[in-house]
């Protein structure tokens, strides 16, 4: 059994604040196929409540985490014109450790988005 697992969470860089209400799918990829494995959406602090990857499912490979931020930047009067600049923002990344808390996180304005791997 592993010890490790997986969290993000989702700031909104252009308010300051945590992003509320964002759905975020996580994805494993394998070659050209993508095999969803969970759901959930951001808290009142840009939080999923649990890991979106517990240590009982986290094994090592490629992943996808999709973050569709389109509803929220219309929700909160950030998204302009359709189409929107940014809707939904994939980050793909590898885990190569088990046994290590992987966190990733999106740094989300209507322009622009970044990532990185936290602790």
């Amino acid at each position: 059994m592993t010890s490790g697992f997986l969290t993000t969470h989702v700031l909104d860089t252009a308010k300051g604040l945590p992003a509320e209400g964002i759905e975020i799918a996580l994805y494993r990829v394998t070659g050209n196929s993508h095999t969803k494995i969970a759901t959930a959406i951001t808290n009142s602090d840009g939080r999923t409540d649990a890991p979106i990857l517990p240590a009982e499912k986290f094994t090592t490979g490629t992943y996808e985490l999709i973050f569709f931020a389109g509803e929220y930047l219309r929700r909160t009067g950030q998204a302009g014109d359709d189409p929107l600049f940014l809707d939904q923002i994939p980050i793909r990344f590898g885990i190569n450790d088990a046994d290590s808390h992987y966190h990733v996180p999106l740094l989300l304005s209507p322009f622009s988005y970044s990532t990185y791997r936290g602790s």
